[in-house]
């Protein structure tokens, strides 16, 4: 056995299953830190051909899921790195500028624009549409994004001249808070397909959300929501069909906001509880939606008759499920002098066998008055 252990143990992975492992952690690293998980994965693969053709497969893959902006040359904009805008391997289309950005993947830089070609832009009927949309999706933006970029695309029926053909167009919002220097890093990530359809005259709306955040100081905690829409408007003119889209948006993207602030508010009460074992060795589930109703200090001291206890055993001893095994000893501390004469016995040396006793003494003459769990959940439940 232990030489098959061993010789587990010593078996070489393979250049492909090596590349595999890598790719996997090049695709999931969070938002705005593949750098960083590169930099590691060149150290303990040490192996600089399988970490380049990992880099090599793995970036561009990263680069268009998590929708990155690279600044053009020249100052001449921005680009959005998508499936979107893609037009080969290397290219992607800015339809605000009419530009080409051809981009260097694992360096996440852009080298050099040129001008698109008419092939590869809209006719001017879609552009209408499209260009209409982006000013008021640009607008939005703006005002709800702190350093958020936006572009619109047309995916579908690009050459149509006129009305009488269907055609589609994408809208895509992506927003990033990189502070690593504070162990934390954030990404915003929309994209709305808007369906126009001449014939019926409606516009069939489909939007996916996706929120990533990583916090990672002094452990690892990752955030990944994503959540999808539907909605619908009427074909109308360009200006008026990029109003009612751009609200339609913002109306999901607010309100889908919205409920996360509420979600991450009530945290501490229910996602933590919910962490938490589902049914305590007691077998008798803590009334966690009627804790407001209970002062446990004051309750427990009434009701078993002792004196001030600590209130940090009592809510250990319902949170865990576990007996109060303290020793007759410690609840002599607890008890008043009066009470002491009134049991009839006072602190004494403890041993096991006396404890049993005295235990099933008190229970049988004061089932109320003996700190255990069973006896705390069955004054709770009256």
């Amino acid at each position: 056995m232990a030489d098959e252990e061993d010789e587990l143990l010593e078996t070489e992975l393979s250049y492909d299953q090596k590349k595999e492992i890598a790719k996997w952690f090049f695709l999931n690293a969070p938002a705005g830190e593949i750098n960083y998980v590169a930099k590691d994965l060149k150290a303990v693969l040490s192996d600089e051909e399988v970490y380049n053709e990992a880099a090599m497969e793995a970036f561009p893959v990263y680069n268009k899921t998590h929708m990155i902006c690279l600044e053009m040359p020249s100052g001449a904009g921005d680009v959005i790195v998508s499936s979107y805008s893609e037009i080969n391997e290397n290219e992607y289309l800015d339809p605000r500028t009419a530009q080409v950005a051809i981009v260097d993947h694992v360096k996440q830089i852009c080298t050099k624009v040129r001008p698109a070609n008419d092939e590869e832009l809209p006719s001017l009927y879609i552009e209408e549409y499209r260009y209409a949309l982006d000013a008021e999706i640009q607008r939005y933006v703006s005002e709800s994004y702190p350093k958020g970029m936006s572009a619109v695309n047309c995916v579908k029926g690009k050459d149509n001249e006129g009305p009488g053909s269907d055609f589609e167009l994408v809208v895509i919002i992506t927003a990033m808070r990189l502070s690593p220097q504070n162990f934390c890093n954030g990404s915003w990530r929309s994209v709305w397909n808007i369906d126009f359809q001449d014939e019926s005259q409606v516009l069939d709306i489909k939007g996916k959300l996706q929120v990533g955040a990583h916090y990672f100081e002094e452990g690892n905690v990752e955030l990944d929501a994503k959540k999808d829409f539907q909605d619908s408007t009427i074909f109308q003119s360009a200006d008026d069909c990029a109003i009612a889209i751009a609200n339609i948006i913002r109306h999901h993207e607010t309100e889908y906001l919205a409920s996360l602030e509420v979600a991450y508010s009530k945290l501490p009460d229910n996602t933590f509880k919910d962490l938490r074992r589902k049914l305590p060795v007691t077998r008798t589930l803590f009334p966690w939606q009627n804790t407001l109703q209970f002062s446990l200090t004051r309750e427990v001291e009434k009701e078993l008759g002792l004196g001030k206890i600590s209130i940090i055993s009592v809510v250990s001893c319902l949170s865990f499920g576990v007996m109060y095994t303290n020793r007759i000893s410690k609840y002599d501390r607890y008890c008043s002098a009066s009470r002491m004469k009134e049991l009839k016995f006072g602190p004494k040396k403890s041993s096991v066998a006396g404890n049993r006793t005295r235990v099933s003494w008190v229970k049988a003459r004061y089932p109320n008055r003996w700190t255990t769990t069973d006896m705390l959940l069955e004054l709770l439940k009256n």
